[in-house]
């Protein structure tokens, strides 16, 4: 077993900048002394995203002015475009990954000038078959959030990326995918290319609806590296994950939670994202390479804590061991005490007064 891979961070700013260009610049400084690999926005164009009838969810009707619509919240949340440059400039000179998620085709033609060294694809566009398509057609990795989606819904998603990787032409219909999903060597192009996030989509999202098992479900079912996206409170469930065997970890923070927006209250702040971050190092420090072998510390220990065989009263060259003349205890060196029964009537070949090691 080889060791374990280090763990990609991405901390989510998301629309948290709040229209502020020098907040945005703010995030992107906390997410590198959080010390994340990356830090993340969101790009879009609120008309395009939204129709006018489209509904808030309730998390954000909580959060946001609930006669808004989903639109008149999503406007001033917008990351203008001639900011993304700056931005990506910024992470790069504090040492850390300027990632940004497209919401729509436009917004993923703009990204593609910026050379990002890979997208990430929101859960509420996995069925969005023709920017699931567009996404594959820039050649770039992939990492696909899968909240809200069942198993059917995750397949059909990743049969729409493998299309797009290798198929100059976009699908003439759903069945021309399911076709070149049925071929082996087609779905092979996964392979390095796609990573899955397990998600609950739900802002915050409650303890007993995180499901991680879930997470073992994508990987043995699509033999893809698998993450976690995580929406809960703090940062004990990203850490769990970590310890299940999330290679990424994507996590929303915020300089103030009291901020008004619909992401503020389900992210953390800056020193909650740092001990997050910490913790999750730690922990993909501490999960090894699954190999059972004393480590270097213990071999000291070994030595002072295994007890040996003994004598435990006068042996003469020629006689026997017996249960009588012998025992175990710590000697420091010596046969182990697991020879014990071994060594029972065999002849003792020098002489031995109590308490020396055998």
């Amino acid at each position: 077993m080889t060791s374990s891979p280090a763990v990609y961070v991405i901390a989510e700013a998301g629309v948290n900048h709040n229209g502020d260009r020098q907040r945005a610049f703010e995030l992107v400084d906390a997410a590198a002394r959080a010390g994340a690999d990356a830090v993340k926005f969101q790009t879009f164009n609120a008309k395009r995203l939204a129709a006018l009838t489209a509904p808030k969810a309730a998390y954000q009707q909580r959060t946001t002015e609930a006669s808004q619509s989903q639109l008149e919240m999503l406007e001033p949340l917008e990351l203008p475009l001639e900011w993304h440059a700056p931005l990506q400039a910024h992470a790069h000179r504090r040492g850390i990954e300027f990632l940004s998620t497209a919401f729509e085709t436009q917004s993923l033609a703009f990204l593609e000038t910026l050379d990002l060294p890979f997208y990430k694809v929101p859960s509420g566009e996995l069925t969005n078959g023709p920017l699931l398509w567009a996404f594959a057609q820039t050649g770039r990795r992939l990492v696909i959030s899968t909240g809200m989606a069942t198993l059917s819904e995750v397949e059909q998603g990743l049969a729409v990326v493998c299309h797009g990787l290798s198929q100059d032409k976009p699908p003439a219909s759903l069945r021309e995918v399911w076709q070149y999903w049925s071929n082996p060597e087609a779905r092979a192009a996964l392979l390095g290319r796609v990573s899955l996030l397990h998600c609950t989509s739900q802002y915050p999202t409650p303890i007993d609806e995180v499901n991680l098992k879930a997470m073992d479900t994508l990987a043995e079912v699509f033999r893809l590296p698998v993450g976690y996206s995580d929406h809960t409170e703090g940062t004990l469930i990203p850490v769990a994950a970590v310890a299940r065997g999330a290679t990424i970890i994507e996590k929303h923070f915020t300089l103030d939670r009291e901020l008004p927006g619909p992401d503020h209250r389900a992210s953390l702040e800056p020193d909650e994202l740092t001990r997050m971050v910490q913790d999750i190092r730690s922990i993909a420090q501490a999960l090894g390479d699954g190999q059972k072998v004393p480590q270097l510390s213990e071999w000291d220990t070994r030595q002072a804590a295994r007890q040996n065989l003994v004598a435990a009263a006068p042996i003469r060259r020629g006689e026997p061991f017996t249960k009588d003349n012998l025992t175990t205890a710590r000697a420091g060196q010596g046969e182990l005490a697991i020879a014990f029964w071994d060594r029972l009537g065999q002849v003792a070949t020098q002489d031995y007064e109590p308490g020396d090691a055998l």
